[in-house]
């Protein structure tokens, strides 16, 4: 090769140089070409979009009771356990009832003591009355002295007196006898209404005190219809109201959706950990008997909804102005330009286009990066000390 350069050298120096321009220019031509920024793009789809307040809720039985004793004593029988299904005017349990019937009994004794004495005073009292006419007559006749007339009047007046006191002695302990048969029979527990036993609160053997309390025993629940409790924060329960759509699912099963609709918002809130927190309450039917006392929910609150409409990532649109939006849209060049656009409800993840695009209409996110090239490390700032 050196022995050929000496032989030719103006030809080999011509031919060097060439190759050398040609290097250059297609380094230079493949940079130019290449873009300076690449960017990231969006596609308009078809779809349905909803704004959403979201919360986490509770399950409860919309309708229940809690059945507690009304009297004092040890329960001595059970006759339902959880999740037993029960009838109205069922027999729930039974209370040792010897103190009741202790009561009753000697109320009765009583009542009959009170009315034999009160019979004792009617026949009393119709002998004073015979005795009184009998001295009426024979005042009249001018037979007898004027203290036998008053003392026979005295003892007529005392003896209806005495009945009269009887026979409300006699209305008194009737009223407690009665009473006391009313305890007796709250001995025995019926069940108020039809429903499930969803929990259970004493056992067979337990001594309940009903002065102080009314100790609970169990309660009934209509599982029919449950009842949604969720706490909403201060921020978005403005935008609650009722009758509005709702729909939920259970954290064991989120491909199921339930629907309802927002039946109240409570006035008092709840304030936890320094958040102020308003509780939203909605009903469910059950009929199939899937949801259960105390499950979650992840509740979506429905404040706008839009069916099959344009929409885009919230991203790419921007504010132009009051009540106004934009886009960029690459031009020939790969170049974005502004495209103004009438945006409808967000998600806070899509948006919706009224108009000013088409379905499958391309629009920037933003700037991906730019694009490698050789002159990036000739261009960038050597380090002192580095070459």
């Amino acid at each position: 090769m050196a022995a050929w350069i000496r032989r030719y050298p103006k030809t080999s120096v011509t031919s060097l140089v060439l190759i050398v321009l040609l290097l250059v220019m297609g380094w230079r031509w493949g940079f130019a070409s290449s873009p300076e920024i690449q960017w990231q793009t969006a596609t308009v789809e078809r779809g349905d979009v909803e704004e959403l307040v979201t919360a986490l809720g509770t399950l409860e039985p919309k309708d229940y009771v809690d059945v507690g004793a009304q009297v004092s004593g040890q329960l001595t029988r059970l006759h339902v356990d959880v999740g037993d299904t029960v009838e109205e005017g069922q027999l729930l349990a039974e209370l040792d009832a010897s103190v009741q019937q202790t009561k009753v009994d000697a109320g009765l004794a009583e009542l009959e003591s009170l009315q034999a004495q009160l019979e004792q005073r009617q026949a009393e009292l119709e002998l004073a009355r015979l005795q009184y006419q009998r001295q009426e007559r024979l005042r009249g006749a001018d037979a007898t002295s004027e203290d036998a007339f008053q003392s026979a009047r005295s003892t007529l007046t005392v003896t209806q007196a005495q009945i009269k006191v009887l026979k409300a002695q006699l209305r008194q302990k009737q009223a407690s006898v009665e009473g006391d048969q009313a305890n007796l029979g709250y001995a025995r527990i019926y069940a108020p209404r039809s429903g499930t036993v969803v929990s259970m609160e004493a056992r067979e053997g337990q001594t309940l005190n009903a002065n102080q309390t009314t100790p609970t025993l169990m309660r009934i629940a209509d599982l029919s219809t449950m009842t949604i409790s969720t706490q909403v924060s201060e921020a978005d329960v403005h935008r609650l109201r009722a009758g509005m759509p709702v729909y939920f699912n259970t954290l064991g099963n989120s491909r199921e959706r339930y629907d309802s609709d927002l039946r109240q918002v409570l006035p008092t809130p709840e304030v936890v950990n320094n958040v102020v927190l308003y509780t939203a309450e909605f009903d469910v039917g059950n009929d199939q008997g899937r949801l259960m006392s105390g499950m979650t929910a992840q509740v979506f609150f429905v404040v706008n909804a839009a069916e099959n409409v344009l929409n885009l990532p919230v991203a790419a649109v921007k504010r132009a102005g009051r009540g106004q939006w934009k886009v960029q849209v690459l031009d020939g060049k790969g170049e974005p330009q502004d495209q103004p656009v009438q945006a409808g409800i967000n998600n806070r993840v899509r948006i919706v286009i009224n108009e000013g695009l088409e379905e499958g209409d391309t629009v920037v996110l933003g700037a991906a990066g730019p694009a490698m090239g050789p002159s990036q490390d000739n261009d960038r700032p050597r380090r002192r000390g580095l070459f």
